[in-house]
């Protein structure tokens, strides 16, 4: 199954991960304390509370998270570095947002191999460096 990180559906990801790896119902059901009709409209649900998606996550061993962290590394655009008077330091941790894992890589190459981008559309769309992609097309 390929990862459209455009168009996410967290529940069919969770089915082709339970069916990939032959989990059983019963071991479903049980975990996430639900019946084998609730499991299958989980399924259904293009989103799921991150609540249910943890346990998702910890029964599988997947990190399902990770799917919208690289949504946000590709698609969100990056706050300014200049702060102003109005930029209050956050309660919350701080993450670097330039974190590229080999998902992303692998994306980021598809699309320059299939000619659906040029590396300059690639660079100025999804603001990656001229060396940090060189090195990726070098390495893979």
């Amino acid at each position: 199954m390929a990862l459209d990180l455009k168009n996410i559906h967290i529940g069919s990801m969770i089915q082709s991960h339970v069916e990939q790896n032959e989990f059983e119902m019963t071991r479903i059901c049980k975990f996430m304390r639900s019946s084998e009709k609730e499991i299958e409209v989980m399924y259904l649900q293009k989103d799921l509370p991150t609540d249910v998606l943890l346990r998702w996550s910890k029964l599988l061993q997947y990190d399902f998270f990770r799917v919208y962290s690289q949504y946000l590394i590709l698609f969100a655009p990056q706050k300014s570095s200049v702060q102003t008077k109005e930029d209050k330091k956050s309660v919350l941790p701080q993450f670097r947002k330039n974190l590229y894992t080999q998902e992303i890589i692998d994306f980021i190459l598809e699309l320059i191999r299939t000619g659906k981008r040029t590396k300059k559309q690639v660079m100025e769309e999804y603001n990656i460096p001229k060396s940090t992609l060189y090195k990726w097309l070098e390495k893979y």
